[in-house]
């Protein structure tokens, strides 16, 4: 009997009683409550929708990896022939969603794209794992255009040849200062519900919605 491979993954256990989404006693923060639920620098990191408006106004989403939360932004990094990059070009509002295992948390953030610092992009790049660094190179449209037999061939060979890719040129990173950020946790025994953070100058307004 052939085997199933399985993904294990680790579902967070929240407290409802003092979890702040669901509890009465929010956190006036929401850079500080991004910063609970995010991994911490040395951990795995996490994927997310990216949300980007293309040339004739529809939203366009894909998944990426979020580089770093830096408390103030939220980091992401590309290609900068992709058409994510074309699309921040002309209008750099972009929404990101992260959903937890199990369906138990969500973070929804909007906000303005701006490019990172050279440094930022460079630390980012180094702490790729080698399979990251080499989809830097070669996940383009005339890789993806291949057939199934070339791709996994191409992809090998090239590991052989460049074990430690280096960075490439167009290589290039964005930090998204959020304007708005919405939380949502589950509740087993009531109906989820969502705090939305909204900035008001140097100051953030939560209220509550429904989940």
């Amino acid at each position: 009997m052939q085997q199933t491979a399985t993904t294990v993954v680790e579902v967070p256990l929240i407290d409802h009683t003092t979890d702040p989404v669901q509890s009465d006693d929010p956190m006036h923060d929401p850079a500080a409550l991004a910063a609970e639920w995010l991994p911490a620098d040395d951990e795995p990191r996490v994927l997310m929708t990216l949300s980007t408006i293309d040339a004739e106004g529809f939203p366009r989403s894909r998944t990426v990896m979020l580089s770093e939360f830096d408390g103030e932004s939220f980091y992401f990094h590309t290609d900068a022939q992709s058409q994510k990059v074309q699309d921040l070009a002309q209008n750099s509002r972009v929404a990101l969603t992260v959903l937890w295992p199990g369906f138990t948390r969500q973070l929804v953030v909007q906000g303005t794209a701006s490019i990172a610092p050279a440094a930022e992009v460079s630390d980012a790049y180094e702490k790729r794992s080698p399979y990251l660094q080499q989809l830097a190179w070669l996940n383009t449209t005339e890789y993806a255009r291949m057939p199934l037999t070339t791709r996994v061939s191409e992809w090998s060979h090239y590991a052989e040849r460049v074990p430690a890719p280096q960075q490439p040129q167009g290589w290039v990173g964005y930090a998204v200062k959020p304007h708005r950020m919405l939380f949502w946790v589950s509740h087993p025994n009531a109906a989820s519900r969502r705090v939305e953070y909204t900035r008001n100058g140097s100051e953030w307004e939560h209220q509550y919605l429904p989940g």
